[in-house]
């Protein structure tokens, strides 16, 4: 293996530091490439630079080379940019899935190239196996840990070409190994900011680039109950930040969002965590990315909607133009357009792609009053899904995340 270059992405935290160690103890060439992304750091949340003094703290505890890049012109026109549109259009976008296949798996697999690295390393749990027809991305082992998730709508051709050496390793065994080893990282608290950009508030964060643009906060039944700040800086199914309050002869449950009406600019919001409203029988998506040969009939499958949900028993039904239609069992809460929906066989992830449409539960309750309303509701039953921001006289989509 001495003849293997393997380069690994290394962040500063304990999971890279100890991929780094489990391939240098297994021979291989192992060097560390620490990424600095985002070159924004005015207000101080971003930690890139102690991350990298953390990162070459490792590396020289290894006595392995460390290289550093900035990408960071590639991560706002792949990524960010992206990121900004999205919320702008009123839906709610994951960049940790598209900075995996743009940035980590994207331009930072080929500059491992230019160093003479074969294979690129990274963090990751997930398993990657080599199956009949070529690498599988599956679970790690360690389930409340599996980012696999995030990671399927990386090229199969450059999963080929990764390592994830803690696939197979509980949380806590990494950490032991760390401390073992004498890394300076074994007790570091995990990242859970946005890839690059770390922890900070994020309302304060999105209007550094988004201008307000206040608008009705209105219930069910339309409403008026409050002014919104700008349907950008809202997440549907979000409960906190409403300022809203309470309601006079609407009891003490609390708000969720139920839906953005985009035509009139109004944030449409529910009472009640289990509010029919909230609750989807079915999603269409845009086109699927297939990990392992693409399907043309209806099948079998799990889903997840989100990367903290436990997995869903569905049908995916794959269309003509690429994209497809996914079919719960039972109704899901929290699905966002926007998001991804990635489906699974098992460990074995098959795909995804992101969320477009949603079939939300109107038929029950569209011709009946909502408990404690005072006036007919105006919700009908959709064929086929309809978008977070249509409102086709006075109907909206009822999604949340």
């Amino acid at each position: 293996m001495s003849s293997q270059r393997v380069i690994v992405g290394l962040s500063g935290g304990v999971d890279s530091a100890v991929a780094a160690l489990l391939l240098k103890e297994q021979g291989f060439d192992t060097h560390a490439l620490f990424m600095s992304n985002w070159d924004d750091d005015d207000d101080g949340y971003c930690t890139a630079a102690q991350d990298f003094q953390d990162a070459r703290a490792v590396a020289k505890e290894l006595g392995i080379p460390l290289h550093r890049v900035s990408f960071a012109a590639e991560y706002r026109d792949r990524v960010f940019q992206y990121f900004l549109r999205e919320h702008e259009a009123g839906r709610t976008p994951n960049p940790d899935v598209l900075c995996n296949r743009e940035i980590k798996f994207g331009v930072a697999l080929d500059y491992v190239t230019r160093l003479g690295g074969t294979h690129f390393a990274t963090g990751h749990y997930a398993r990657l196996i080599e199956g009949p027809t070529g690498v599988e991305l599956h679970k790690a082992r360690d389930a409340s840990k599996d980012q696999s998730y995030f990671l399927h709508a990386v090229d199969r051709a450059f999963l080929a070409r990764s390592l994830m050496p803690l696939g197979e390793i509980e949380k806590s065994e990494v950490r032991e190994r760390a401390r073992r080893a004498g890394l300076p990282v074994f007790d570091k608290p995990d990242s859970t900011g946005i890839c690059f950009i770390g922890e900070r508030p994020f309302r304060e964060f999105l209007g550094k680039f988004l201008q307000d643009q206040p608008g009705p906060i209105e219930t069910d039944e339309g409403e008026r109950i409050g002014i919104h700040r700008g349907l950008a800086f809202y997440t549907l199914g979000q409960r906190e930040g409403l300022q809203i309050g309470g309601q006079k002869g609407r009891g003490e449950q609390p708000w969720y969002v139920a839906a953005k009406d985009a035509t009139r600019n109004a944030l449409v919001v529910v009472q009640g965590h289990d509010h029919p409203l909230l609750s989807s029988t079915a999603l269409t998506t845009g086109p699927l990315h297939w990990l392992l040969g693409s399907r043309h009939e209806p099948f079998r499958c799990t889903v997840k909607v989100r990367y903290r949900q436990s997995d869903q028993a569905a049908t995916l039904e794959p269309r003509a133009d690429g994209t497809g239609r996914i079919v719960f069992e039972k109704p899901q809460r929290a699905v966002t357009p926007g998001q991804y929906a990635v489906v699974y066989d098992d460990t074995r992830c098959l795909g995804g792609a992101v969320i477009e449409t949603t079939t939300p539960i109107v038929d029950k309750i569209a011709t009946v009053p909502l408990p404690g309303s005072r006036q007919k509701p105006r919700f009908l039953p959709a064929d086929d899904g309809v978008t977070s921001a249509q409102s086709a006289a006075g109907d909206f989509a009822p999604v949340s995340t």
